[in-house]
């Protein structure tokens, strides 16, 4: 009875133990880096929509999988690589602000991949029609 309770115990502990390095060697496996994480717009007109991009590097082992592109709010549309990005090439999440708001304005991107989540960032001053550009 002793020994088929060890036999059990000991095929547990090896299987966490497999499973840890499994769940390690996948995390490792896929990741990526951005260029920039965040992106000034400075002082734009109302009305006129701007887009940013920001690249990225696949810098892991397996391709990178972008499952979701999500923004903070309606005014901001994103564009992203929706094929897989193998291991030393790059891909892009471009992101476009409509800009039909005056005042200042920050907003987030979230990109969920397989290498985890990064969120992104733009931010600007729209400022309205009839009013002229502050100097900077």
């Amino acid at each position: 009875m002793k020994k088929a309770y060890l036999f059990t115990l000991m095929i547990a502990v090896l299987g966490m133990f497999h499973s840890v390095q499994a769940q390690q060697a996948n995390a490792q496996a896929s990741s990526m880096k951005f260029e920039k994480a965040k992106h000034d717009f400075g002082t734009i007109p109302q009305g006129t929509p701007v887009t940013t991009e920001f690249s990225f590097k696949n810098t892991g082992k397996t391709p990178v999988v972008i499952s979701e592109v999500k923004t903070s709010c309606g005014c901001t549309t994103p564009f992203y690589t929706k094929d897989p990005v193998p291991p030393g090439q790059s891909g892009v999440i471009k992101a476009s602000y409509n800009a039909a708001k005056s005042g200042d304005f920050n907003k987030s991107i979230t990109v969920k991949t397989n290498a985890g989540d990064t969120v992104l960032f733009i931010k600007g001053s729209v400022v309205a029609k009839d009013q002229p550009a502050p100097n900077k």
